[in-house]
């Protein structure tokens, strides 16, 4: 009686140069990859035919990765699939492997060791007879899959550099806010939401967060009085041009760019673009926008002066539960002492520069 084996495979992943690599490296294997980047194309990839396995991303954009492990132990459909956890965290592969996940595989991996991981749990044979020529064959044809894969990062996140860079020479003269702004939502992260630390996108999406301020006039940029009402509704389209700029590029896939349409949305919904009220504006834009504020009331622009940290910190919780959402404005002065030696700390860098 033949060995049972693999032959179709489910990746849920929201970066789709993975997938690709994924998708080549279990070719070679004789296993068909379906590839989904977000927990609705899965389900409805899942509702048309249920593969041996599933490779699970935990750290995926709109639902939580540990969530959706949960999820589908839940379903009489996928109970008993296999499912091979994967995350740069090895807190969230803990979690993942306590919500169900047959194994957990650290990021980043090598692809042999995650076929070796999916036939293991799985409880298949790895193919007959299989010689130590073919076996390093199929490693020389990872190598160059993967080193094709490092190699379109690297130029992806040469290109977002250039775009900071192009950023910083326009904004205001200086590159300082964004690095500012991305530190500050970083630790807020960590403090509201730990679970999004996992997504790599997030860190482009807070550096490139005012992107589409590219497309906009000097005239209106740089105005150094208040602006008109024309003039207002032109700087308010930057949230979509930067979407439009950049939202093609995976290393912004996942939550980053979310950021980047949402960081103006209000938690009392009067925001901009599309007026999203509390838990509607994704959770990261939400953490970023308290963070902006804070750097944009500490620091001087062509139009005001700057105010005092703890003149911010005070009207940051005026806004608590009209613009900010309220559980990141806690979370803020909370990790305060944080914040303020992160301000501290760039102060003094760019006094010495």
């Amino acid at each position: 009686m033949p060995e049972p084996r693999l032959t179709r495979v489910l990746v849920v992943d929201d970066d789709p140069l993975l997938c690709e690599l994924l998708r080549v490296t279990l070719a070679i294997e004789g296993i068909e990859v379906t590839a989904a980047h977000h927990v609705i194309h899965a389900e409805k990839l899942l509702a048309e035919s249920v593969p041996d396995a599933i490779v699970l991303d935990i750290g995926l954009p709109g639902v939580d990765g540990v969530f959706y492990c949960e999820r589908l132990r839940e379903s009489p459909r996928t109970k008993r699939l296999p499912i091979i956890a994967i995350s740069g965290s090895e807190d969230a592969g803990v979690m993942a492997v306590a919500a169900g996940a047959g194994a957990f595989v650290h990021k980043p991996f090598d692809p042999l060791q995650l076929v070796a991981v999916l036939e293991r749990v799985a409880g298949v044979a790895p193919p007959e007879g299989a010689a130590t020529a073919e076996a390093g064959e199929l490693r020389r044809l990872i190598a160059i899959a993967q080193r094709q894969h490092d190699l379109l990062v690297d130029a992806y996140r040469q290109t977002l550099e250039a775009l900071v860079d192009a950023l910083a020479s326009r904004d205001f003269g200086t590159g300082a806010h964004s690095r500012r702004v991305c530190a500050y939502a970083t630790r807020l992260t960590i403090e509201v939401a730990p679970w999004l630390v996992d997504d790599p996108t997030l860190e482009w999406g807070f550096l490139l967060h005012d992107v589409g301020k590219i497309g906009i006039p000097d005239r209106v940029l740089l105005k150094p009085s208040s602006l008109t009402e024309t003039e207002r509704r032109c700087v308010e389209q930057h949230t979509l041009i930067g979407e439009r700029l950049v939202g093609h590029v995976p290393l912004l896939a996942g939550r980053g760019i979310g950021v980047i349409r949402s960081h103006h949305e209000r938690w009392d919904g009067t925001g901009y673009p599309d007026g999203t009220a509390e838990a509607d504006t994704p959770v990261a834009a939400r953490i970023f926008a308290a963070a902006d504020a804070l750097d944009a009331m500490t620091d001087k622009r062509p139009y005001r002066q700057a105010v005092s940290w703890d003149e911010a910190l005070t009207e940051l919780t005026k806004e608590r539960g009209l613009q900010f959402d309220p559980d990141v404005v806690d979370s803020m002065i909370a990790c305060e002492p944080d914040l303020h030696a992160t301000y501290e700390s760039m102060q003094a860098h760019a006094a010495a520069a």
